[in-house]
């Protein structure tokens, strides 16, 4: 099972394989406070594709398009998560505000793709 949650948000007996998806590292969070298994910066997108797309709703069906074919040359950070789910419960993690367009979101659709296949 794939999960997803702002890392801001503090974990409550969530025993899931917790993995930091976001290139850069959430702003005013310790790394030795915040419970993350795994940070896969290079799982995220590119800071091109990052900073062009800036969360705008209007540009999320070309940001989900770009981000996949990014993620098709990426096997290595996608299979890595890929084996954590099959080990059990993996929760991508994200820092930005916005809860309903983010790589994060993204990301778990793509790998629940490549796991139905």
């Amino acid at each position: 099972m794939i999960k997803i949650e702002r890392i801001y948000i503090n974990p409550r007996g969530n025993n899931s394989y917790r993995i930091l998806v976001d290139r850069l590292w959430p702003r005013g969070l310790s790394k030795d406070k915040v419970k993350v298994n795994l940070w896969q910066k290079d799982i995220a997108p590119s800071n091109s594709l990052r900073k062009w797309f800036s969360h705008d709703e209007k540009k999320w069906d070309e940001f989900k398009g770009r981000y996949f074919k990014e993620l098709e040359k990426n096997s290595e950070s996608v299979n890595t998560i890929l084996d954590k789910v099959k080990e059990g419960s993996v929760t991508l993690l994200y820092g930005t505000k916005e809860e309903k367009f983010n790589n994060a979101i993204a990301l778990k659709e793509y790998l629940e793709e490549r796991i139905k296949k």
